[in-house]
């Protein structure tokens, strides 16, 4: 199937349509919302599925990363997950996006992971008979992992981690004294942006007319340095996924670029390692920087058909196994 961002254009995610024109081409049905979190503060949702009457394969939650938001070009993949037949849900995160909260800034991310479980939830609960999926793309992987691993085993039939921040690349990292200075400087300046990083736009997307689009964003965070409280954070993260990554249990599919300089490599190849899922899958793209809908349209059809084709089988699996159990169930019964 091909990924709709090869219909965008610099100006627009959608092309030359507007957003109306776009969802109706690909026969999409779109809501949004608000929903008020357990801080009192307005959390945007959004979801698509197929306009059609043939029944769902499931529900895929998606998380995007940091700076970025549901409406960003992470939209055009929840329409790509949509169109294979699946419910495709998303939020986003504090402070980013229509969502409240000061911008960027994220200083603790386990109330952000109860955020993803509240709604996620609450579309869960609307379809409980689907198999339900968790898709991350950089700290959104990360989220995406956390959110698997708070919740009991079993309640996600699958976890896509897409160049997730298991790791800070080394290239990425505050340069030195500062790293060891982070901690003082989130203790006193939290919300300040004092932490020295290359901009991430220019190390993620490959295109060059695609890191325009994403510029053109008028919800974006304008700057990609995060603030020293979430840099903190972030590291503090990726610190607690190596610790626990041995926990990890749900069907796995760890995908990341071999020339990734965000997110490292090494680290998410860890979280492979030590995950204890029975399936589990893990793919290094050679060439492939961190974000894969910014590769060239070779690059976007590998990564991303590698994505719809583990969704897609594992959601076949995942609905033969409980049509089996029913089946079974109502055997035991008769009997």
């Amino acid at each position: 199937m091909t990924h709709p961002i090869h219909q965008a254009t610099e100006e627009s995610l959608f092309g030359d349509l507007t957003r109306e024109e776009f969802y109706k081409k690909h026969q999409m049905l779109h809501e949004e919302s608000f929903m008020l979190n357990s801080r009192n503060m307005k959390i945007f949702t959004q979801s698509w599925r197929p306009n059609s009457v043939n029944p769902l394969k499931g529900i895929v939650a998606v998380v995007h990363g940091y700076t970025c938001d549901s409406s960003s070009l992470i939209q055009l993949t929840a329409v790509a997950i949509a169109k294979l037949g699946f419910h495709v849900c998303a939020l986003d995160l504090q402070g980013h996006g229509y969502s409240e909260g000061a911008r960027g800034h994220i200083p603790d991310i386990n109330p952000v992971v109860d955020d993803c479980i509240q709604y996620f939830d609450s579309v869960r609960s609307e379809h409980k008979e689907l198999p339900a999926f968790l898709y991350g793309e950089s700290l959104g992987g990360a989220l995406a992992l956390l959110v698997s691993l708070k919740q009991n085993v079993g309640q996600w039939k699958g976890l896509i981690l897409s160049g997730a921040m298991c790791g800070v690349s080394a290239k990425l990292k505050p340069f030195w004294p500062l790293e060891k200075l982070l901690p003082v400087a989130a203790f006193f300046l939290s919300s300040k942006r004092v932490v020295l990083t290359k901009p991430l736009t220019e190390r993620s997307f490959k295109e060059e007319w695609k890191r325009r689009l994403v510029a053109k964003n008028p919800k974006r965070i304008p700057s990609s340095k995060p603030t020293a409280g979430t840099a903190l954070e972030m590291m503090r993260i990726c610190e607690e996924i190596e610790k626990r990554s041995h926990e990890v249990e749900t069907p796995l599919l760890v995908l990341h670029g071999e020339e990734d300089l965000v997110c490292d490599v090494e680290s998410a190849t860890l979280v492979y390692d030590n995950a204890r899922s029975k399936d589990k899958t893990l793919k290094i793209l050679p060439g492939v920087w961190h974000q894969f809908i910014g590769e060239p349209e070779e690059g976007v059809d590998l990564a991303f058909g590698t994505v719809f084709s583990w969704l897609e089988e594992r959601a076949k699996k995942a609905i033969t196994t409980c049509n089996g159990l029913i089946k079974e169930e109502i055997t035991h019964t008769v009997i």
